[in-house]
C-alpha cells in the first residue's frame, strides 16, 4: 500500500482535512445513478470511493468494519429504493442488517453519523450527488476517524 493510500485523511487546498469516505453501492441502481452523476457532470466531493456490489443484501456489516480499520473516515451504503430490488428482497435484508448493525457501531465507538445509508435509483444521479456532498460535509465536520488506529497501536506496542 503507498503512503499516501495509508493515511486516512489528506488535506486539502484550503488546509482542511479532506475525508476519505468508502461506498458500498447496488450494481443495478446506485451504481448507475452514479453513473449518471458524472456524466451528466454533477458536481460532488471527490472524496469517495465506490465498490459496486450486486446488492445491498450482500453487504456484510464487516465490509464496514473493514473500511475503518483500513482508513475510512465514513461509509456510504446505497441501493435500489425498497420494492425495486432486482433480487426482489436485498434492500430489505439491508435495511434490517443495518438496523442491528447500529448497535454494533456504538459498542465499537463508531459515531453513527459516520455512515450514510440511502436509496438511490437508476436515474437520481442528482440524489447521488446530493448524498456524497452530505455525507462528506458531515463527516469533514466530524473531523478524521482514530478510533481504530489506537486499537491497532496497543497490540504492537508491546511486541
Amino acid at each position: 500500500m503507498s503512503e499516501a493510500a495509508s493515511t486516512s485523511t489528506e488535506t486539502g487546498q484550503a488546509g482542511a482535512i479532506e475525508p476519505r469516505i468508502v461506498a458500498f453501492v447496488c450494481n443495478w441502481c446506485t451504481y448507475t445513478g452514479a453513473d449518471l452523476a458524472g456524466t451528466s457532470r454533477i458536481q460532488m466531493a471527490p472524496n469517495v470511493r465506490v465498490i459496486r456490489l450486486p446488492c445491498t443484501g450482500r453487504i456484510d456489516p464487516v465490509f464496514i468494519i473493514k473500511a475503518f480499520e483500513r482508513g475510512a473516515d465514513g461509509v456510504i451504503v446505497s441501493g435500489c429504493h425498497p420494492g425495486d430490488c432486482h433480487y426482489l428482497a436485498g434492500n430489505y435484508h439491508a435495511r434490517r442488517r443495518f438496523t442491528v448493525f447500529r448497535e454494533i457501531m456504538s459498542f465499537l465507538g463508531i459515531d453513527q453519523r459516520r455512515i450514510t445509508f440511502s436509496w438511490v435509483s437508476a436515474s437520481e444521479g442528482r440524489k447521488w450527488g446530493d448524498v456524497v456532498n452530505e455525507a462528506v460535509a458531515r463527516v469533514r465536520a466530524l473531523g478524521p476517524f482514530v478510533g481504530y488506529r489506537s486499537l491497532v497501536e496497543k497490540p504492537n506496542a508491546g511486541a
